[in-house]
């Protein structure tokens, strides 16, 4: 998708698939306010500054895909070694991988499985259809309570994600350590005292 057109018919195409919001945000790496815009363009209204990333020449090829897990591993272990005070450090118990639905957990299974750690899917609230939508994780996979957690997704587009991600697992009684992501379109050090660590920082120059 090279142009706003194409990224409107597929957003419009999305929906008509079944799609809720969130997820073709989630689907297009745009912010909910984007995905808003694209599907009613109202006129009288500004297109909202974000920029669109198309990964899947590599997210849709297993070995690239566990090369990019494996970037943000030796991205974390770099930022901890320089880390000396890194709270995780001084704690014994085994980080659990939380991957955020959707792109989040192939690349949280990946890291999962190199790090011999247990894995935990989280859904968060936009992708949610109920009344009243509220994020989760999945009872298929690891628990969080007690546990030291490292969030896994593939984009930080507005933030909000993942300030609830990190809401949660604090209610949870859980112990944020890292938030590893691909690509970070807000260039944030850390979201509400967790440090972030991505591959690229993507920044709009007007």
């Amino acid at each position: 998708m090279s142009s706003l057109d194409e990224l409107i018919r597929k957003a419009k195409e999305l929906l008509s698939e079944g799609h809720s919001p969130g997820q073709i945000a989630d689907e297009l790496s745009l912010s909910m306010e984007t995905v808003t815009w694209l599907l009613t363009q109202v006129k009288g209204t500004d297109i909202p500054k974000d920029v669109h990333i198309d990964w899947t020449s590599v997210s849709t090829e297993a070995s690239l895909l566990t090369a990019m897990a494996d970037m943000l591993l030796a991205r974390l272990q770099c930022a901890r070694g320089v880390l000396s005070t890194c709270s995780c450090e001084s704690d014994d118990r085994q980080e659990v991988i939380v991957g955020i639905a959707l792109s989040g957990i192939p690349l949280a299974t990946l890291m999962a499985a190199s790090m011999g750690a247990k894995l935990a899917i989280y859904h968060p609230v936009k992708q949610s259809s109920s009344e009243k939508p509220i994020g989760s994780i999945s009872g298929n996979f690891a628990m969080v309570k007690d546990e030291s957690c490292i969030i896994v997704d593939d984009v930080i587009t507005s933030g909000n994600t993942m300030r609830e991600m990190v809401k949660y697992l604090r209610k949870h009684k859980a112990t944020p350590t890292a938030i590893l992501v691909i690509f970070d379109k807000r260039g944030i050090s850390d979201i509400d005292g967790v440090p972030v660590y991505s591959l690229f920082k993507i920044s709009r120059i007007d």
